[in-house]
């Protein structure tokens, strides 16, 4: 991590850690794959290459097609995803892009159709979590391209 502009995790080992076990927390019942998607197109909408590297790369060890990857940057212009991915991937673009307004009450009740509370709530400690590792890694610039499924991160 000496290639870093701001080592966090270095100066700060406790918060880094804290981050750590918040995101673990929500792996929990979520499918891998819509957990992997949700985090790339956070990822996507906020510029950050280095998630964009590894979740990538976590999404295609977990089973996700190249096809879908390429065409999730415009996943309402295909029938690549399930109903319940969109209502995830439009819950994920509203609560990553609160410039543009809240959460509305139609996304919201959309994901409710295909998760329940439970699912639900891990599914936006999750989006909020990617969103916070954006920041960190985007202040931090990490070296992009190294990360491998399975190893440190």
């Amino acid at each position: 991590m000496s290639d870093y502009r701001i080592n966090l995790g270095k100066a700060w080992p406790e918060g880094y850690k804290a981050m750590f076990a918040f995101s673990a927390a929500t792996r929990g019942d979520l499918d891998p794959i819509l957990r992997e998607l949700v985090k790339v197109r956070a990822s996507q909408l906020n510029g950050c290459a280095y998630c964009l590297d590894m979740h990538t790369k976590d999404a295609r060890a977990a089973g996700e097609t190249e096809q879908r990857l390429y065409a999730l940057n415009a996943w309402r212009e295909t029938t690549f995803f399930t109903d319940a991915e969109r209502a995830a991937l439009a819950l994920t673009e509203a609560l990553t892009l609160l410039d543009r307004g809240h959460v509305s009450d139609e996304v919201v009740e959309e994901a409710r159709r295909h998760f329940d509370e439970p699912t639900l709530a891990k599914l936006v400690m999750a989006i909020v979590a990617i969103n916070a590792w954006n920041r960190l890694m985007t202040v931090q610039r990490p070296p992009v391209g190294d990360y491998q499924p399975g190893g440190p991160r």
